[in-house]
């Protein structure tokens, strides 16, 4: 189809409402991936990396603490989440500065009930932003910080994303 300049490639722009929210909706991800924890060049080494409070990358169960192996292990494990650190990136961009991004917070729940997760604080200040909730139809909309180490009531069948 790459090569047709005909019906079977033209998009027809006039969209209905459904449309024009999934298309908002996909450049708010597009928007999301631009962060530099989200483009990596390296993998991530589940480590401290000099300069950073945090490891690179952290996984937590709902109690708001790190899994544990046997949580991970657990089958019925159906909710979880994972910090990516954007001050531990230890890259550089094509001048020699450090990249540094935002620090992400996903949380997703695979119940089809909404579980409370505490959201993570290394720091009693840490504060968390949501960014996206796949739950609601609010992409656009400006939500209130919520303090780490407080609970919040993660959706059924949802992905929840919060910045640092």
């Amino acid at each position: 189809a790459y090569c047709q300049d005909n019906e079977t490639t033209w998009h027809d722009w006039d969209l209905d409402l459904e449309q024009q929210e999934m298309l908002e909706f996909t450049k708010h991800l597009i928007r999301i991936r631009s962060n530099p924890v989200l483009r990596r060049r390296h993998f991530f080494q589940g480590r401290k990396i000099r300069g950073s409070e945090i490891k690179d990358i952290t996984w937590f169960s709902p109690s708001g603490h790190e899994m544990t192996d046997t949580e991970w292990h657990d089958d019925a494990v159906l909710c979880m989440g994972v910090r990516l650190a954007g001050d531990a990136i230890q890259e550089r961009d094509q001048s020699g500065q450090e990249i540094v991004g935002e620090t992400l917070l996903i949380l997703m729940n695979a119940h089809a009930k909404p579980e409370p997760f505490v959201l993570p604080a290394y720091r009693k200040d840490v504060r968390w932003q949501m960014v996206l909730n796949t739950a609601q139809d609010d992409s656009g909309r400006h939500h209130e910080a919520v303090k780490g180490g407080t609970p919040y009531l993660l959706p059924g069948y949802s992905l929840v994303l919060f910045k640092r």
